[in-house]
């Protein structure tokens, strides 16, 4: 064995990264801290090289390497370190069996990341693990798509819609936007939701198992709450394409009843009191069509004596889109403009069919109206975002 052999050998057997040369620190870590840190340095790698640590002959890589597969061969530090898991290094099982433990010393002599050199009273003060009171019977990971071509069509087609300004990108606000048929970009990967389970009360808190699937020919079976959590931190949802929403109002045949129109409207006055409120549309109903029916805008106090912008519109089948007007002004209620608007006779007048809302929002509630949904949601004006009774 010549000498590098042997330097690299040395290393192999480093999982905490002991012979780094580093300046002392001020303050001394726990056990768990040395653990994290040891455990972020792996992400770092993978964060920017691509893959993970090899055992190459790059000493910091094959460091690297050493440590990760330290920590795959220990179920401790694994259930220690899921929570910081964002590349999917760890399994979720380890085929091992785990060592029987019949007395203190067989504690203290598999204690192989010296957990209890900084004295027995630091392992029972965890500061920066997550505290979990049960751990959950698996955890989610990615495998290869069944029939993924069945799905590859709908992928091509939302980034056409993207491309071409039919879909856009929106921050994700809530759990309450994550249904079937969506689209949400989670670290650059766009995703659809194919299956949304049954969705259950735990703790307060809905939650359901999703089937999603990703445009790289991988699919997850995560947690409705899972894939929150991680669009929160990194990631964007897709608005629907309008018309999407068109085609949910009823299929059209020779024997169905047109019944007029739902349009969202954008002011374009220059009144600064109305220009400078954020996310400021109009919601209407219409038996004429749109451009007809806002052709005089300037003089109209409905809409706020001003040119308007034809943000969206629905055409109407089979349904009274009246109710429908009436239950989208009921549930965005609280965000309705109060303002008073004078007529070209000084007359006032004060237009009840203006709302401070984000447009995805108004689109996320006439989904949920044709799918029956709205009753289990309400509008928090504070947050701007649906969420659940």
């Amino acid at each position: 064995m010549d000498n590098k052999e042997k330097l690299l050998e040395i290393f192999d057997n480093d999982p905490l990264g002991l012979l780094d040369i580093k300046s002392a620190p001020s303050d001394k870590q726990t056990a768990d801290e040395r653990l994290v840190k040891s455990f972020l340095e792996v992400n770092e790698f993978v964060e920017k090289y691509g893959h993970e640590p090899q055992k190459s002959f790059n000493v910091h890589e094959r460091k690297l390497y050493s440590r990760l597969k330290a920590i795959r061969e220990d179920r401790t530090k694994i259930m220690a370190l899921m929570a910081y898991d964002e590349y999917n290094l760890l399994p979720t099982q380890t085929e091992e069996e785990t060592e029987e433990v019949h007395s203190i010393d067989d504690i203290l002599s598999n204690d192989n990341l010296g957990i209890l050199d900084d004295g027995a009273e630091e392992i029972f003060n965890i500061k920066h693990v997550p505290k979990e009171t049960t751990m959950p019977d698996y955890v989610a990971r990615r495998k290869p798509c069944k029939k993924f071509e069945k799905f590859e069509p709908l992928f091509i087609e939302c980034q056409k819609d993207l491309k071409e300004g039919r879909r856009k990108l929106y921050p994700f606000k809530d759990e309450q936007q994550i249904h079937q048929g969506y689209f949400f970009v989670l670290k650059g990967v766009l995703l659809y939701i194919a299956e949304v389970g049954k969705r259950e009360k735990i703790k307060g808190k809905v939650n359901a198992r999703l089937r999603c699937i990703f445009e790289n020919g991988t699919e997850s079976d995560m947690l409705l709450r899972s894939l929150s959590a991680e669009l929160y931190k990194d990631g964007r949802r897709v608005s629907e394409y309008k018309d999407r929403l068109n085609e949910q109002f009823g299929g059209v045949i020779e024997e169905d009843t047109e019944n007029g129109f739902i349009y969202i409207l954008r002011s374009k006055s220059e009144d600064p009191k109305i220009k400078e409120i954020e996310n400021l549309y109009k919601i209407g109903f219409s038996t004429v069509p749109v451009e007809q029916r806002i052709s005089n805008a300037e003089n109209e106090t409905t809409y706020l004596m001003a040119g308007v912008e034809v943000v969206a519109e629905y055409q109407c089948f089979n349904m009274n889109p009246q109710k429908f007007e009436q239950l989208l002004h009921n549930f965005f209620g609280k965000a309705c403009l109060n303002i008073d608007i004078f007529d070209e006779r000084g007359n006032r007048h004060t237009p009840r069919e203006w709302f401070s809302v984000p447009l995805d929002v108004i689109d996320a509630a006439i989904g949920y109206i044709l799918s029956g949904e709205i009753v289990q949601y309400r509008y928090d004006v504070d947050r701007e975002m649906i969420v659940a009774k």
